[in-house]
C-alpha cells in the first residue's frame, strides 16, 4: 500500500506523527501545495517564504535518502489534493493538522473518504490542541490548564519513522531573492540546523538574561518552531532535562499555543480587535498591503510610518530593533514590545501596519503569534498589555541595554532627531484612550 504524506508546516522527520503512521502502511510518497490566499488567510511574508523554500529543499534532499518522493503542487487543496491522490493510486493520504484553515482541510478530507480512500490526520503543531481545553482569554489560567493536560497525556517525542518509497524525484530549489542573502548569513533553514540548535540550548542564564537584547539568553528556536523543523513537544522535552528550571521557557511554549487557541476561536485576528471598543480608536490607518513579492522597500506615503519601517525614528532602541529586523529577519522580544509600543501608542499608527510589515520581515512570523503579539502589545487583544501601558524606549534601553551594546550593534551612530517627543505623544495616547472608555 502507497500513503500519500501532505506537508504543511511540519519539514521534519523527527517527532512527525502523520509521516510516523504513514511509514507504518508500506511506500510513502510526499507533496506539498503552493496553495491560494484563502478567505480569511494570505500569501506568505517575503522571509517566511525564503525560509519555506530553503526549508522544503533540505526536507526534499532526507526524504530522497529513503527513497520517497517530494512533489511539489499547485493550487487549492480541496480539489488538487484528491486528483493528485487519485492519479498516483494511493490507499490513504495523511497530514498534521493546522488551526487556522481547518474548514479547508475537512472539506479535502471529505473528498478523499467519498473517493474510497483512509483520510487521516494527527496533532503536531501544538503541545496543546484547541479542543483539548476550553477557550479561555486569559493566559494564566489557559496555562494551569494547558500543564495539566501535558502531564496526563504527554507522550515521549517520536523518531525517524522506518521509511521507505517507491524513488526520488528532482527537486529543484526556487531563486533565493537578491535581498535574501542578508537573512542567510544569520540562518541556516532546516532541520539539521533546528537539531543542531536545539541541542545547543542553555537556560542557564533564561530567566535574568532573557530580557537583555545584547546578551545570547534566548533559544533563537522559533523561526524553526514555526516551520515545525523541530517540534514543541521535543522542545519541550528536552528543556525539561536540562539542569536548569525550564518553567519560564516552558511559559514561552505555551505562549505560543495561547496564540494558536486564540486564532482558532477567533480566526479574524489580523484584521479586527478582539476588544470590541477599539474599533472606533483613533489609529492611523490607510487600508494597508505590503507588496510581499519581494521584502517592499517602497517609502511609506506616512513619513512617521516609514521612519519607523527603516529604523530612522531618532529614538536609538527602537532605530536598533527595526534595522535589525531589515537585516536578519529577527528582532529581539523585548525590543519587539518596545516598538510596537511606540508605534501605536507614540505614533498613534495602527496596530495593522505594524502587524503586516513583520509578517513580511520576520522569519519567525505565523498566522497565530503575530497578529495575537500584535494585539497584545496595541492593548486591544485577550489579556493584552493595558493600553494605558507604554514603553519609554529611553527607560527601556536604560535597563535592558544599559552599556548601549544593543544599540550600538544596529543603530547609526549619528541619529536623526526625535521625530516625535515621548512624553507628549505619550499623553496624547492616554487622553485618546480616555475617549474610547
Amino acid at each position: 500500500m502507497t500513503t500519500l504524506y501532505w506537508i504543511r508546516d511540519d519539514l521534519r522527520l523527527h517527532d512527525n506523527p502523520a509521516l510516523t503512521w504513514a511509514a507504518s502502511r508500506g511506500e510513502v510518497i510526499a507533496c506539498v501545495l503552493d496553495e491560494p490566499a484563502y478567505p480569511g488567510s494570505r500569501p506568505l511574508g517575503s522571509a517566511t517564504a525564503w525560509w519555506r523554500d530553503r526549508s522544503l529543499s533540505r526536507l526534499a534532499a532526507n526524504l530522497a535518502s529513503y527513497n520517497v518522493p517530494l512533489y511539489r503542487l499547485n493550487g487549492d487543496a480541496r480539489s488538487v489534493l484528491p486528483a493528485f491522490a487519485a492519479t498516483h493510486k494511493v490507499s490513504a493520504v495523511c497530514w498534521n493538522r493546522r488551526y487556522h484553515l481547518s474548514t479547508i482541510d475537512a472539506t479535502a478530507k471529505d473528498t478523499l473518504l467519498a473517493q474510497g480512500l483512509e483520510a487521516h490526520s494527527f496533532a503536531a503543531h501544538c503541545l496543546v490542541e484547541p479542543h483539548a481545553v476550553k477557550p479561555f482569554k486569559v493566559y494564566s489560567a489557559f496555562a494551569r490548564a494547558a500543564r495539566a493536560v501535558l502531564q496526563d497525556t504527554m507522550q515521549p517525542a517520536l523518531g525517524v519513522p522506518d521509511l521507505h518509497g517507491p524513488g526520488a524525484i528532482a527537486w529543484e530549489e526556487l531563486p533565493s531573492p537578491g535581498w535574501a542573502a542578508s537573512l542567510a548569513e544569520y540562518w541556516t533553514p532546516g532541520e539539521k540546523a533546528a537539531r543542531d540548535r536545539l541541542a545547543s540550548l542553555d537556560l542557564s542564564d533564561y530567566d535574568k538574561g532573557r530580557d537583555f537584547p545584547a546578551r545570547p539568553a534566548t533559544s533563537r528556536l522559533s523561526p524553526h518552531l514555526r516551520w515545525g523543523e523541530v517540534s514543541a513537544r521535543e522542545v519541550w522535552q528536552f528543556a525539561s532535562a536540562l539542569p536548569t528550571d525550564a518553567s519560564s521557557f516552558h511559559s514561552e511554549l505555551l505562549w505560543r499555543d495561547f496564540a494558536w487557541h486564540r486564532l482558532y476561536h477567533v480566526p479574524d485576528l489580523a484584521t479586527e480587535p478582539v476588544r470590541e471598543k477599539f474599533r472606533n480608536f483613533d489609529w492611523y490607518w490607510d487600508g494597508g498591503g505590503i507588496d510581499t513579492s519581494g521584502k517592499d522597500s517602497r517609502p511609506h506615503p506616512l513619513p512617521e510610518l516609514q521612519a519607523w519601517r527603516t529604523g530612522e525614528t531618532g529614538i536609538p532602541l527602537v532605530d536598533a530593533g527595526m534595522r535589525e529586523l531589515w537585516q536578519t529577519g529577527y528582532m529581539h522580544n523585548r525590543v519587539r514590545m518596545v516598538v510596537g509600543s511606540f508605534l501605536t501608542k507614540n505614533l498613534g499608527i495602527h496596530w495593522r501596519h505594524g502587524e503586516e510589515w513583520f509578517w513580511d520581515t520576520l522569519v519567525d512570523a505565523d498566522p497565530a503569534s503575530n497578529p495575537f503579539n500584535w494585539q497584545w502589545v496595541a492593548g486591544c487583544g485577550d489579556d493584552a498589555s493595558p493600553f494605558f501601558r507604554i514603553f519609554n524606549p529611553q527607560l527601556q534601553a536604560s535597563k535592558f541595554d544599559p552599556d548601549g551594546t544593543y544599540v550600538r550593534q544596529w543603530a547609526p551612530p549619528l541619529s536623526p532627531p526625535p521625530i516625535v517627543d515621548l512624553k507628549e505623544s505619550r499623553q496624547a495616547a492616554l487622553d485618546a484612550y480616555q475617549e474610547i472608555r
